[in-house]
C-alpha cells in the first residue's frame, strides 16, 4: 500500500507534491520561479512538477495578476492532471483558476472539461476569466485536478491551482459523498477581497456594498466569537448591509448558478448585531421564499454570529430569498452569504487493484508516467493505453502497450485479475515471463511478440488452450524443454563425457605400467629369502619377507594406510598427538 500512495504521486504524476499533515499547496502553472504574494501566500511554480504541456504568458492588455498572467497549456492527449498528496477522509477546499489573456493572439479562448478525483466537475468556457471551487471529503491519499480536451483545435490550460484543508465541520451537513460547488461567497458593505491570512482555510469572499436603498454598516464590536462550525473570518462579520426602517425587506436574489440548475443548493447566511441592543429594541426577521415564509425568526446576537443555512433546496432562475421584519424595532440586517450548488454523488474511482498495478507499470517504466489522474474516470477519459469496463467502480480490461519502447523485465501486476488482453509486442522488453501472467483468470489474448524475452514459456501459458498466445520474434525465449539454452549446456557436457573417459583411461593404464616396471626393477636389486625354484605344480603365492623381519602383509596395510592418510586426512595437522 505504501507504494500504491507513492503512485498516485507519480501515477498521476503530471504533478505530485507531498505535504505533511494539513495540506496547502498553490502552484503558479507555467511559471518556473516561487514568491510570496501581498497576502503571505507561497506560490510555486510547475515547471519541476509536471512535464507535459506548454507553458505561456498572457497578452499584456490582458494582465491579471502575477499568478493569473502564466499558464500551461495541454495540446497532447485527453486529459492531463495534476496531483496532490492529502489525507484520505480529510476535507479539502480545491480551486482552479483560468485566465487565456489571448496568449495565443488568435482571440479564439478554448472550451475544455475540468476533472477531479475522477469526477465531472464542469465546462470550462474561458472567453472570461474563471475561478472554480470545490470543497469535498477526499477518497483516497491522492488528490487529482484534470483538464480535458473536448473539441479540435480546443487545447485546454490552467493559469492556478490551489489545495487547502478545511475543518471537518465547515459544511457539515452535506453529506461525504457529495461535493460542493461554489457559485458565490461575498461580504456586505466591504469594499476589499477577504482571504487568507483573514480566513485560515482562504476562501475567497468578494466584496459586495450596499446598493439600491441598502446601507452599509460597521459592526460596534472590536472581537466577534465566530466559533461555530463555519468559522467565518470575523473580518466579513464587522460589516453588514441593512435597510432604513423595518417597514421594508431585504431581497437576497440567486447569483449567477454556474452549474446544472438541477443541482440542489446549499446555501450559508451569516448574520451578527451591529450594536449594543437593549430591552426596549428588537432586531427581528425571518426568511422568505419567493414572498412565502421559509425560516422561524432569526435574531442576530451581539459579538456573536449565527449561521443560517439551506440544505438540498431546488430552485429555479426566478427563485428569490428575502429578510422579512417580524415584531421587530429594528430592520434586518446580513453580513455575509455563501451560495453552493451540491455534485452528483462522487465516484469511489478506479478498482484499487487495478491503480496499483498500472503503478507498478508506471515505476518500472518512465515513459508512462506521464499519465495521471483517475485511470479509468471519467469515461470516456480513460488513459489511452488501457480499457476500463462499465462497472461504478471500474477495472481495467486491457493494457495496450504495443511500440512504446518499453524495456527491462516487466514489474509485477498480479492484482489485476480483470484483464482480458495484454498487448506488450514489439518493444524490447528483458527477462523471463513471469508465471502470474498464466494465472490471470480471465485472460483471453497475450501479445508478446518482438520483444527479447529469454527463458522458458511458464505451463500455465503454453498449456492454456483458451488464451491467444503471440510470442514470436523472441530470439532468446525457448520455444520447448529441448531448445532451452540451460539444457542444451548440459547436452554439451554430458557429450564430452566419452572424449574425456577416452583419454584418461588409457593415460591411466601407462602411467600403472610405467609405476609396475619401476617396482618390479626396485625389487630385484632388493635382498630378499624365498624359495625361488620352479613350482613344478603351476602358479603359487610366495610369501617373502621385508629385512627387519616383517610380512609383506604388514607392509600392504602400511601402504594402505598410507594412501588413506593422503589422500583423506588433514593436509596440515594442526595439533600433535599427546
Amino acid at each position: 500500500m505504501a507504494d500504491h500512495l507513492r503512485l498516485l504521486i507519480l501515477l498521476l504524476s503530471l504533478c505530485t507534491i507531498s505535504v505533511l499533515g494539513k495540506v496547502f499547496v498553490s502552484i503558479d502553472c507555467g511559471a518556473s520561479d516561487s514568491f510570496t504574494d501581498e497576502n503571505s501566500i507561497v506560490w510555486k511554480g510547475d515547471v519541476d512538477l509536471i512535464s507535459n504541456g506548454v507553458t505561456h504568458v498572457v497578452h499584456s492588455n490582458y494582465s491579471a495578476s502575477h499568478v493569473m498572467d502564466t499558464l500551461r497549456v495541454f495540446t497532447t492527449r485527453k486529459k492531463n492532471c495534476y496531483s496532490i498528496e492529502a489525507e484520505e477522509g480529510g476535507k479539502v477546499l480545491v480551486r482552479a483558476s483560468f485566465n487565456y489573456g489571448n496568449y495565443d493572439q488568435k482571440s479564439n479562448p478554448p472550451i475544455f472539461d475540468l476533472h477531479f478525483d475522477g469526477n465531472f466537475w464542469i465546462s470550462v468556457n474561458t472567453s472570461q476569466v474563471k475561478i472554480y471551487e470545490a470543497i469535498y471529503v477526499v477518497k483516497r491519499k491522492v488528490i487529482s485536478v484534470c483538464v480535458a480536451q473536448t473539441r479540435p483545435n480546443n487545447f485546454p490550460f490552467i493559469s492556478a491551482l490551489e489545495v487547502r484543508s478545511v475543518d471537518s465541520q465547515v459544511n457539515k451537513y452535506v453529506d461525504t459523498n457529495y461535493a460542493l460547488f461554489m457559485n458565490a461567497r461575498v461580504a456586505y458593505a466591504t469594499n476589499e477581497t477577504t482571504r487568507f491570512p483573514a480566513d485560515s482555510y482562504d476562501r475567497i469572499w468578494l466584496p459586495s456594498p450596499g446598493g439600491n436603498g441598502l446601507l452599509n454598516m460597521k459592526s460596534d464590536a472590536s472581537v466577534i466569537n465566530v466559533g461555530v462550525p463555519n468559522n467565518p473570518p470575523q473580518e466579513v462579520l464587522k460589516h453588514a448591509i441593512m435597510v432604513p426602517n423595518t417597514s421594508q425587506m431585504i431581497t437576497l436574489g440567486l447569483p449567477t448558478i454556474d452549474y446544472p440548475i438541477r443541482y440542489p443548493l446549499y446555501i450559508n447566511w451569516y448574520f451578527s448585531e451591529i450594536q449594543e441592543v437593549n430591552s426596549t429594541n428588537i432586531r427581528s426577521f425571518r426568511v422568505l421564499e419567493n414572498g412565502l415564509p421559509f425560516s422561524l425568526a432569526i435574531i442576530p446576537p451581539f459579538r456573536n454570529v449565527i449561521v443560517y443555512f439551506i440544505s438540498n433546496i431546488t430552485v429555479t432562475p426566478n427563485t428569490n430569498f428575502s429578510l422579512d421584519p417580524i415584531g421587530a424595532t429594528l430592520p434586518p440586517l446580513i453580513n455575509a452569504a455563501e451560495v453552493y450548488s451540491i455534485s452528483d454523488a462522487l465516484t469511489n474511482g478506479t478498482n484499487n487493484n487495478d491503480v496499483e498495478g498500472l503503478f507498478s507499470l508506471q515505476k518500472a517504466f518512465d515513459v508512462l508516467q506521464e499519465w495521471g489522474g483517475d485511470p479509468c474516470l471519467p469515461s470516456p477519459y480513460s488513459w489511452e493505453w488501457i480499457d476500463c469496463n462499465d462497472d461504478a467502480t471500474p477495472r481495467v480490461t486491457s493494457l495496450n502497450l504495443t511500440g512504446f519502447n518499453l524495456s527491462g523485465p516487466l514489474p509485477d501486476f498480479s492484482k489485476m485479475d480483470a484483464l482480458e488482453i495484454i498487448d506488450f509486442h514489439n518493444n524490447s522488453l528483458t527477462g523471463p515471463i513471469p508465471d502470474f501472467i498464466g494465472n490471470l483468470p480471465n485472460l483471453k489474448q497475450l501479445y508478446l511478440a518482438d520483444n527479447q524475452f529469454s527463458g522458458s514459456i511458464p505451463r500455465s501459458l503454453s498449456t492454456n488452450s483458451n488464451l491467444n498466445l503471440s510470442l514470436t520474434g523472441n530470439p532468446l525465449l525457448c520455444t520447448n524443454a529441448k531448445s532451452c539454452p540451460g539444457n542444451n549446456k548440459n547436452k554439451k557436457q554430458t557429450s564430452k563425457l566419452p572424449v574425456i573417459l577416452g583419454i584418461t583411461i588409457p593415460i591411466f593404464f601407462i602411467v600403472a605400467a610405467i609405476m609396475g616396471f619401476l617396482v618390479i626393477r626396485r625389487n630385484r636389486r632388493m635382498p630378499h629369502t624365498g624359495d625361488m625354484s620352479p613350482n613344478i605344480n603351476g602358479p603359487s603365492s610366495t610369501q617373502g619377507t621385508m629385512p627387519d623381519g616383517n610380512v609383506d602383509d604388514q607392509g600392504a596395510n602400511k601402504l594402505r594406510g598410507n594412501k588413506e592418510e593422503r589422500f583423506y586426512a588433514s593436509p596440515t595437522p594442526l595439533l600433535a598427538e599427546g
